[in-house]
């Protein structure tokens, strides 16, 4: 992935940039080859007898990708990457001879909405100008360029010392022609930028490396203008080849809330992690009872969902999607996220009090009267809604931060009325939502299926890192949920949730493994664990959602924030060898257990029939 704050290519190992949205993550791709062949447009710059590379890497530090080719003739180097946006798009690519003569051949497929679009192309004395409706691509290149068959060709050599720079400038087709950068100059800044910002990282121990990696492929997924994260760069990359569970995840969802900003902190990103809070409150403002769990990049709502009917799919995987109708679910957990995060950010953002409590209640109140309703739950099941058990804990995490803040902080509210609720809803889920028989919590109320989502139950509170039923749950996920140790999110033959087909290990899922075999003091279990993840990701250090053990391949959309949230905080925590609560800074001082610590004494007075399961203890 290369990219520049407000959209992402992605550049294949031979040499192809097979997919680039602009101007941002979310707009039309003007190359999709990904999703169907070059037909589909793409951007072709590699040796004449063509191949995979020999040989890919990041300058250290920043989001440069330099490939190589070592051929029979010579050697070859191309870098790509796309200067930090100002007011205009760019894709900088430069060629660079090492050694011998290398023969080059380009290919420039441009094709708008998805595939859909053939531009109108011309020359002039500047380079190649391609317009179609709103937008305006050019072409700038000493290379020599000619128009075949709906392509725009380039054929070159070169010789060892020689150095070649192609620019293309994306603008809205309505303006005049954009300054076009100088391509030395805009490495030179671009590396700059990013080794700044690497410097920035206060994060030590042996897996730093892997680290800086994925933060900056996190600030890479951000969109800059508003400070909302996207949950990948891509659409419709499948979770399982030939089947339909392509979903489009160019969009910010809440329930990455919390991990964001924990990994932001613990690594020194204060800015960062101010700027997804503040993106966080102006998306979730107004009704709380119109709380969705994803949003545009400028917090919009409507995400309509549509399926693009020319486009063949990644290896034939369709339906190809944009938009995305889980943004109408209902998903109960996102109000704990949202109220885990903002606790979080009290503690570790704010210095003269909390502005945003106001909307905070609003949320509570709202979830007061609905925290009992059945949901889609955290994995946006298209099956029927259901008692989920992670929907109701993240309900419990709710009621819990707001008497935190009332009791930790001095915020106004009603405490009595929230912490009887937090024991109730905390009682509900241990009568409901536990089997006693094996041992061990479930999906949802009245089932047997398990759910990687039971391995948050510590990390948020609920129940100690070394309860007896939190490691039996660990042990039953360890036992009927996995596929070569990784951790699959929930096994959907089993579940019901209204697609057919299944799907691979969920990384995500398997680094919360990680931080729940190191809380229960398995660390050399919860090590192996995590380093074998860490031999997933591909050759650059980027991770997909998920994983197929079977055929040792990434499946979905990639590179995914919510697996590189996880190899963060997991490494993190294996380095200062203990785990941290949601609502805790890793690193940093965990949170009063005044609240836990009273609501224990209340439970100690009641019946032993309702206080058997006990209010959690943080």
């Amino acid at each position: 992935m290369i990219g520049d704050l407000h959209t992402a290519a992605l550049v294949s190992t031979a040499g192809s940039i097979d997919w680039l949205c602009l101007p941002r993550f979310d707009s039309p791709a003007c190359f999709a080859a990904l999703l169907d062949s070059p037909k589909a447009g793409r951007w072709l710059l590699a040796p004449e007898s063509g191949g995979t590379c020999t040989r890919r890497q990041y300058r250290d530090g920043t989001l440069i990708l330099e490939t190589e080719w070592e051929t029979e003739e010579g050697h070859v180097r191309v870098t790509d990457f796309m200067p930090p946006r100002d007011d205009v798009a760019d894709v900088v690519r430069i060629v660079e001879g090492i050694r011998g003569t290398v023969k080059m051949r380009g290919e420039l497929i441009l094709r708008f909405d998805y595939g859909h679009v053939v531009p109108w192309v011309r020359r002039d004395r500047h380079g190649l100008h391609a317009v179609a409706g709103p937008d305006s691509v050019y072409l700038k290149t000493p290379a020599p360029l000619i128009g075949k068959n709906f392509t725009t060709v380039s054929e070159f050599t070169v010789n060892a010392g020689d150095h070649i720079p192609f620019v293309m400038t994306w603008a809205p087709s309505h303006e005049r022609r954009p300054r076009t950068v100088e391509a030395d100059i805009a490495l030179d800044d671009t590396a700059a930028f990013w080794t700044e910002w690497s410097k920035r990282c206060t994060v030590r121990g042996p897996y730093r490396k892997a680290v800086q990696r994925s933060l900056i492929t996190l600030k890479a997924l951000t969109y800059a203008p508003t400070g909302g994260i996207v949950a990948a760069a891509t659409s419709s990359l499948p979770e399982q080849i030939g089947g339909p569970r392509n979903w489009d995840y160019r969009y910010c969802w809440l329930r990455d809330a919390t991990l964001t900003l924990q990994a932001f902190l613990a690594a020194g990103y204060t800015e960062e992690a101010a700027a997804w809070r503040h993106w966080l409150l102006r998306a979730v403002a107004g009704d709380p009872a119109d709380l969705q769990i994803m949003y545009s990049l400028h917090g919009h709502r409507r995400l309509p969902e549509a399926e693009l009917a020319w486009l063949s799919g990644y290896q034939g995987s369709t339906p190809v999607r944009t938009g995305n109708a889980a943004a109408e679910q209902l998903q109960l957990d996102v109000w704990g996220e949202v109220l885990d995060c903002l606790s979080l950010t009290r503690a570790s953002l704010l210095t003269i009090g909390d502005d945003s409590w106001d909307v905070q209640t609003a949320l509570m109140r709202h979830l007061e009267r609905i925290w009992n309703q059945p949901d889609n739950g955290l994995w946006e099941v298209r099956g029927p809604r259901r008692h989920f058990v992670h929907s109701k804990v993240m309900a419990w995490v709710a009621a819990d931060r707001m008497v935190r803040g009332i009791r930790e902080s001095g915020m106004p509210g009603p405490l009595d009325r929230w912490e009887a609720l937090r024991d109730t809803i905390h009682n509900q889920v241990m009568t409901k939502g536990f089997d006693t028989e094996r041992n061990t919590f479930v999906q949802s109320y009245g089932s047997k299926e398990l759910d990687a989502s039971l391995l948050l139950i510590p990390k948020v509170g609920f129940l100690p890192h070394d309860d007896p039923r939190v490691i039996g749950t660990i042990d039953a996920i360890q036992r009927e949920l996995t596929e070569d140790g990784f951790v699959l999110r929930y096994r959907p033959a089993d579940s019901d949730d209204g697609l057919p087909g299944r799907e691979g290990v969920f990384l995500a899922c398997s680094f919360w493994m990680v931080d729940a075999l190191l809380g229960a003091g398995r660390h050399a279990e919860a090590t192996a664990l995590f380093e074998r993840l860490l031999g997933l990701s591909n050759d650059v250090g980027l991770l997909s959602e998920e994983w197929d053990a079977n055929a040792g391949r990434q499946l979905g959309n990639m590179p995914q924030a919510f697996s590189h949230f996880g190899l963060v905080l997991s490494a993190l925590q294996l380095h200062h060898g203990k785990v941290h609560h949601s609502n805790a800074p890793i690193g940093g001082v965990p949170p009063s257990d005044s609240t836990a610590a009273s609501t224990e004494a209340r439970a100690a007075t009641r019946p032993a029939s309702s206080a058997t399961s006990g209010p959690a203890s943080n």
